[in-house]
């Protein structure tokens, strides 16, 4: 199975070299091992993590693509969605099937058709969209919701760390 998921991330290697998607870099760590990643995703335009640069990993399993990759932030985030270790909690990225939990449907949590692009994606889309209904980090969830002033400072002082500038900097 592993030479079948070496294969298929060989080739979406290829076609993110080729067309990457905007704002997005990602690729292996190194080409003698294809299942760890590592990606920069730039905060989406218009949004309180614009402007920044933002670290993840993503480690493939043996029998990728029929489960998903874990992905991890390794730059800090603050985020309803990003559990406070950087672990990404996005339906895309979850076990295929029915879950468990009854709250997202098989059509929205992993398929073998998904592709590291689509997580990407969802992940840039995430950034801008937050689901607070099903926190990771309860504490940015609340704080979405209530305080977004105060959130959206935060977030900003993230993004100013990610480019290296002293928070308290202005």
């Amino acid at each position: 199975m592993a030479g079948a998921a070496l294969k298929r991330l060989m080739a979406e290697y290829k076609q993110l070299t080729i067309n990457p998607p905007e704002g997005i870099i990602a690729g292996p760590l190194n080409e003698d091992n294809f299942f760890e990643w590592e990606a920069m995703i730039t905060g989406p335009e218009g949004t309180c993590f614009e402007g920044g640069v933002f670290e993840a990993q993503l480690v493939f399993p043996p029998d990728y693509p029929l489960n998903p990759p874990k992905m991890k932030f390794k730059s800090e985030m603050f985020h309803p969605n990003i559990y406070a270790d950087g672990r990404v909690c996005i339906s895309i990225l979850h076990a295929p099937g029915d879950d468990p939990m009854g709250y997202e449907s098989s059509a929205e949590r992993w398929s073998p058709v998904q592709s590291v692009e689509k997580i990407l994606l969802s992940v840039v889309s995430m950034l801008a969209e937050p689901n607070d209904e099903s926190g990771a980090n309860v504490d940015a969830s609340k704080m979405w919701r209530d305080e977004r002033d105060k959130f959206d400072k935060i977030a900003k002082g993230i993004v100013r760390k990610s480019l290296g500038i002293s928070a308290s900097a202005t």
